[in-house]
């Protein structure tokens, strides 16, 4: 079944928790690539370079599929899994989120470090303001400049998204559409061919 939205995060944001001298610092990102969290990754590390643990979890993708947590030496499944569990709580996605640790000289045991990353990532995506994210496609269209008002018309109508346009003997345009809106887009530009308006689609994977 085709998933036509998904909730994910607007912008950064930050939770701390301190538990017997340890300092958890969570920061939660939207992402949309596993280049842009090998990207934020790498600039939370650099600042916090004197931190014993950088633990995180994401999840990437509407339906959810792409997804990692890492305890950068924690105990197996001590902390990248709780952070994980909350982002999931949320039913989150396209999210990364990093808990810094600072060792506080008491071990906390494999329980309180659960509780301690769990915690944390709940701050961070509890300070987050929660958005909701149309699942979009990318469509070109080809067509002769006397179509351009037909053209218009299609794109106010089903509100796509110009990435990129071009006006010369042949205009080209490439948008994004809303995914719920492909069986209608599709039908309405066979029509406006069996018409005879000079246009010609094609979408783009």
């Amino acid at each position: 079944m085709a998933i036509f939205s998904y909730h994910t995060i607007s912008q950064p944001a930050e939770g701390q928790f301190k538990e017997k001298g340890s300092r958890f610092l969570a920061f939660a990102y939207p992402v949309d690539s596993e280049v842009a969290i090998k990207e934020t990754l790498s600039t939370v590390k650099k600042k916090y370079f004197d931190a014993r643990h950088h633990c995180y979890a994401w999840t990437l993708g509407a339906e959810k599929k792409l997804f990692r947590a890492f305890d950068d030496g924690e105990p197996n499944h001590s902390a990248g899994d709780p952070i994980l569990g909350q982002i999931r709580s949320k039913d989150l996605t396209n999210v990364l989120v990093v808990v810094v640790r600072y060792f506080g000289g008491v071990k906390l045991g494999v329980g309180g470090l659960i509780s301690a990353y769990k915690t944390s990532a709940e701050e961070a995506l509890n300070n987050a303001l929660i958005i909701q994210k149309e699942v979009t496609g990318t469509i070109q269209l080809l067509y002769d400049y006397a179509a351009t008002p037909e053209v218009m018309r299609l794109i106010k109508e089903f509100d796509l998204q110009i990435q990129s346009q071009n006006f010369e003997a042949e205009c080209k345009i490439i948008a994004d559409y809303k995914l719920k809106d492909k069986e209608k887009l599709l039908a309405r530009m066979e029509l406006l061919q069996a018409i005879g308006v000079k246009i010609y689609y094609n979408l783009i994977v």
